[in-house]
């Protein structure tokens, strides 16, 4: 404001009512030039620091803004795995249930083989005597056989 009345030639009454005493003191003893500049030089640095002060506070939202949609995207990353992780774990659980019950099955095949292979062992064996006995009466045929002509013959 005062840079304004300045430029504009003459300092009026109005100018020295609305100058703070420091001012008026600084004026009167012919330094108004000097002080004023340096209180406006002063006012531009600090309005020049609160911009980058102002401008900072913006870079650091940015880079929070940033940073916030990064760990948001990295948590639903995690998620992401995490589900996938337990859609594996089930899987493996699944597996291992099935591998159990085909242990179970083969384990009662290897029973019915075991049982199967006793059967056709007990029926050898009957067979075998079974044929004993026919070798036998075969025999026993023959020699009756054999007798009877025999005695058929030298009679």
């Amino acid at each position: 404001m005062f840079g304004r009345l300045r430029r504009g030639g003459s300092v009026g009454v109005m100018a020295e009512r609305e100058m703070p005493p420091e001012a008026r003191i600084q004026e009167s003893s012919g330094g108004s030039e000097v002080g004023i500049a340096g209180l406006m030089s002063k006012r531009a640095k600090l309005a020049e620091a609160i911009d980058g002060v102002g401008l900072m506070i913006k870079q650091m939202k940015e880079k929070r803004t940033t940073l916030e949609k990064e760990i948001e995207e990295e948590s639903v990353e995690i998620k992401n795995l995490k589900e996938t992780l337990a859609k594996v774990r089930e899987y493996i659980e699944e597996e291992g249930r099935g591998l159990d019950e085909l242990a179970r099955k083969r384990s009662g095949v290897e029973q019915e083989a075991d049982e199967v292979s006793l059967m056709i062992g007990d029926m050898r064996d009957k067979l075998a005597g079974l044929g004993n006995i026919i070798d036998s009466e075969a025999n026993n045929i023959a020699q009756v056989k054999h007798a009877r002509e025999a005695s058929i013959g030298g009679t």
